[in-house]
């Protein structure tokens, strides 16, 4: 025989239902808690970045279970040291030269995307100033920033015969001024800011000289996180890639919007100014073997190239490989519609 009365039973099924009720009328952050990760960038707000910030206002983070903070970079953030140290849970690093360089230097990061399948620096001069092409360079002036780029440079006149002391290597200035002043004969452009930047000034009479056309090419921006939350949070860097490529594809699929949320979240941005950073950045990211692979494709051939290079220039010893420092795994499981290009 039953010891529990009717009434009890009735009265615990009433209690059932009112929590049932109330837990499904929660919100998601109440009733399943969204995890709490942060990015850092290289640099302030600006279209260079445009993906993140879209991912974060479009939704595409919350659908993957994840509340982002996005952190900007500036001239004195490291963004691998901060995911080394546990400050941050992703960044964008520089290039694979950086997360090849960080490895050898005991940091614990591994790259699970490559947004920039080209390099995406070139080199400027007057077209007066007699110079055609990098072996030109001998004898020069030339300007570059010393964050990693000296080293693209130093390939491409390693390519061309031309030994470091044959060229007057100098810190690139925050400006284009050196360069429009013909302070320096040659100076190293991003192609989806300071030679936009040149354009806008009405600087145009240049000729444009780009590390790929001289047998170097350095895939650039991967995204970065520590090797232990790969570890432990695998579920965590899995959501993150996916909402990151998802609103990638979107703002390179729609500029226009992906301006305005970019502009939301830093003032004094100047709007056409930073849609053509945008339509230049999503070239690169649409280049090389991306049409085929898709956004973010960590192509070997391609990083291969780059690591030998900075063995030969002793940036990095042979011990360490590619595989070394970036994890596929993650970026195979990104849902196909996420990573695929539009002609």
């Amino acid at each position: 025989m039953s010891l529990k009365s009717p009434l009890l039973n009735v009265r615990s099924a009433a209690v059932a239902a009112v929590c049932g009720a109330l837990l499904a009328g929660l919100s998601p952050t109440a009733a399943n808690a969204l995890e709490a990760v942060s990015v850092r960038l290289k640099w302030v707000a600006q279209t260079q970045f445009a993906g993140f910030y879209v991912a974060k206002a479009k939704g595409f983070y919350e659908s993957e279970g994840l509340d982002v903070t996005i952190n900007p970079g500036g001239p004195n953030l490291n963004g691998g040291t901060l995911v080394a140290t546990g400050s941050d849970d992703f960044a964008l690093s520089g290039s694979i030269e950086n997360l090849l360089s960080s490895r050898a230097k005991g940091l614990p990061l591994t790259g699970i995307a490559m947004l920039l399948q080209t390099t995406p620096s070139a080199y400027v001069a007057h077209a007066d100033s007699g110079i055609n092409g990098p072996a030109d360079f001998k004898g020069k002036t030339v300007s570059t920033f010393f964050t990693g780029a000296q080293n693209i440079l130093f390939g491409v006149l390693s390519e061309q015969g031309l030994m470091e002391g044959e060229v007057n290597v100098v810190p690139q200035a925050v400006t284009m001024a050196p360069f429009i002043d013909r302070q320096v004969d040659v100076a190293t452009v991003m192609v989806y800011n300071e030679l936009n930047v040149l354009k806008k000034r009405g600087v145009n009479d240049i000729k444009v000289f780009y590390p790929h056309d001289y047998g170097v090419n350095f895939p650039s921006d991967p995204i970065i996180t520590n090797t232990k939350t790969i570890e432990e949070r695998p579920d965590v860097v899995q959501a993150f890639l996916n909402g990151s490529l998802r609103g990638w594809k979107y703002a390179i699929e729609n500029p226009d919007e992906a301006v305005e949320i970019v502009m939301q979240a830093a003032s004094g941005l100047e709007p056409e100014h930073q849609k053509s950073m945008l339509i230049a950045y999503g070239e690169i990211m649409k280049a090389g073997v991306a049409p085929e692979k898709g956004l973010g494709e960590m192509h070997l051939p391609d990083l291969n190239e780059a690591r030998d290079l900075l063995i030969k220039r002793e940036v990095i010893d042979n011990s360490l490989t590619v595989e070394d420092v970036i994890d596929a795994s993650f970026l195979a499981k990104v849902p196909a519609e996420f990573r695929e290009i539009k002609n």
